[in-house]
């Protein structure tokens, strides 16, 4: 059954919202699928005003009533093959006692919703290999593995560390 919860557009102006954000994203970078480690005191700090001067970033929060409850962090990028903006889902959080009641997928909806709004040609996201629970979930929402051609196999995401 799906927990009934209010899901907005963050505005990171307000001292609830960004205090949720930063609540939440704590919780996430504190679980295993999160690196298992606290944010740094000046992401706490500085995150949501940090969010709130990029025009292509989008925070969804999900509160049960007062309660902060969920996130989801995207910013647009754009599909050259597509000529089209692109709805990169960054971070998603569910609070644990929340897990498994439906809310992660009226999270997705509303970035679904966000994307339409924008003209997105797709929503695209990264997942651990070994997060099975998070695959099963994005799959049941229409998220599959991206690969252009089968022979080639499924894409990797890669990353470099910048100093700084």
């Amino acid at each position: 059954m799906s927990a009934i919860v209010d899901i907005v557009e963050a505005n990171l102006s307000l001292d609830s919202h960004a205090q949720a954000l930063v609540t939440l994203l704590e919780i996430y970078a504190l679980d295993p699928m999160g690196g298992g480690h606290t944010l740094p005191d000046h992401v706490k700090a500085n995150l949501p005003h940090a969010l709130a001067q990029r025009q292509t970033a989008h925070v969804i929060l999900a509160f049960a009533g007062d309660e902060p409850i969920g996130l989801i962090v995207c910013f647009e990028s754009f599909s050259t093959f597509a000529c089209k903006p692109v709805l990169n889902i960054h971070d998603v959080v569910v609070a644990p006692a929340y897990r498994g009641k439906g809310v992660s997928k009226q999270l997705l909806q509303k970035a679904e919703e966000i994307a339409l709004r924008l003209g997105c040609c797709k929503l695209t996201l990264e997942v651990l290999a070994g997060n099975h629970v998070a695959q099963k979930a994005y799959r049941s929402f229409g998220f599959s593995g991206f690969e252009l051609d089968p022979q080639m196999g499924q894409a990797y995401f890669w990353e470099k560390k910048l100093a700084g």
